[in-house]
C-alpha cells in the first residue's frame, strides 16, 4: 500500500494526495513490486536502499548513497502464535531524497501520522518539508513506542506471576519462553536505535538544525530510558525462569504427598476388612453387632490417622 501525505498551503494540516509531488512525505507499507517501481521511477529514490527495510531481519544502521540517506531503525510489534501473542521488532526505513522527498517503507502496519499527532505537544508541528525534523520526530516516537510495549509487558508479567504459582501447565513455561525472546529481540533493537541516533547527533551524515536538536535529544533520552526498562524486565524474566522450576516441582511435591497420603488412609480400612474376612476363627459376637463393631473400628482408625496426617501437614 502507498500513501501520499503533503502539507496544505497554510502548512499545518496533512492530507493524503494522488501524485508524487516534490515536498511530500511517501508512506509505504508493504509495498508490491509495483508500487515500488513507481516510487523509485517518480523520485529517483535508490532501488537498493528502499528496500533495505523490506528485509524483516535488517539491524538499526544508516546508509548513504550520493544525495540520498537511510535512516533504519526497529518499532515494536505485536504478532500472534499458536500460544498467544508476542512482542517482536520490524525494521522501519526513512528514506531521504535530496531535499525533495520523504520515504517511509516498513513490512509492517504502522499508523505514523497517527502516532506523531498523538505526540505533537512534545515532537511540534509535522511538516512533509523538512524532512531532518522528520525523520527525527519518527524516531521519538519508536522510543516512546518501545516504552508503551515495555509496560504492556510489566502487566503481562503481573498476571503471569499469578498463574505461576498454582500451575503446573508446560503451556506457561512456553509462555515465559516468548517474553524472553520477546526482550532479546527489543534489548538488541533499542540498543541499535541508540547507534544511529547517537550518529545522526554528530551531524556528518544528516545536518541537525538547531531547531531540531531538541527532538533528536529527546528521542535519545526516551530511548535510554526504555533500554533500562528492558534490561530490568530481562532480570524478572530470568528470575521468573528459575522460580519457575521450583514452583513446578514444589507443586509436584504437594500433589505426591497428598495421594500418599490419601493411598496410607484408604489402606487402613482396606487392612482391617481383609483381616477378618479371611479364614479364620472370627473373634467378634456374630451377626450385625459384630459387623458394626468393625465398622466402629475402621472408622475411628481412620480419623486418628487422618488428624495425624492433617496435624503433620501432610493433608
Amino acid at each position: 500500500m502507498i500513501k501520499i501525505l503533503k502539507n496544505t498551503e497554510e502548512n499545518k494540516t496533512i492530507l493524503e494526495i494522488k501524485n508524487i509531488e516534490k515536498g511530500c512525505w511517501i508512506d509505504l507499507i508493504k509495498p508490491t513490486e509495483a508500487e515500488l517501481k513507481r516510487v523509485i521511477s517518480e523520485t529517483g529514490a535508490d532501488e537498493t536502499l528502499l528496500r533495505y527495510a523490506l528485509d524483516e531481519e535488517e539491524t538499526s544502521h544508516i546508509d548513504t548513497e550520493d544525495d540520498q540517506v537511510l535512516v533504519s531503525f526497529n518499532m515494536p510489534i505485536t504478532e500472534s502464535n499458536k500460544r498467544g501473542k508476542v512482542y517482536t521488532t520490524m525494521p522501519i526505513g526513512v528514506l531521504v531524497v535530496r531535499d525533495d522527498f520523504v520515504i517511509t517503507i516498513s513490512n509492517a502496519s504502522f499508523k505514523l501520522l497517527d502516532m506523531l499527532n498523538k505526540k505533537k505537544a512534545i515532537v511540534g508541528e509535522i511538516s512533509t518539508y523538512k524532512k531532518t525534523r522528520l525523520a527525527f520526530q519518527l524516531l521519538y516516537i519508536t522510543s516512546v513506542e518501545f516504552l508503551r510495549y515495555l509496560t504492556y509487558i510489566s502487566r503481562d508479567l503481573e498476571v503471569y506471576e499469578e498463574n505461576l504459582a498454582k500451575s503446573m501447565n508446560s503451556n506457561e513455561l512456553f509462555k515465559l519462553i516468548n517474553y524472553q525472546k520477546s526482550m532479546i529481540f527489543f534489548n538488541t533493537a533499542i540498543k541499535t536505535n541508540q547507534a544511529v541516533m547517537e550518529r545522526l547527533n554528530r551531524g556528518k551524515l544528516i545536518k541537525v538544525y538547531e531547531e531540531d536538536e531538541d527532538i533528536l535529544e529527546d528521542a535519545a533520552i526516551e530511548n535510554r530510558q526504555a533500554l533500562e526498562m528492558s534490561k530490568t524486565y530481562s532480570d524478572i524474566l530470568n528470575g521468573m525462569t528459575e522460580v519457575f522450576g521450583t514452583v513446578v516441582s514444589n507443586n509436584l511435591n504437594d500433589v505426591m504427598k497428598l495421594l500418599a497420603s490419601i493411598t496410607l488412609i484408604i489402606s487402613i480400612p482396606t487392612f482391617i476388612a481383609s483381616l477378618f474376612g479371611m479364614n479364620v476363627p472370627f473373634p467378634l459376637p456374630a451377626g450385625l453387632n459384630g459387623f458394626y463393631i468393625i465398622l466402629g473400628i475402621m472408622a475411628v482408625t481412620t480419623i486418628i490417622v487422618t488428624v495425624w496426617l492433617k496435624r503433620k501437614d501432610l493433608l
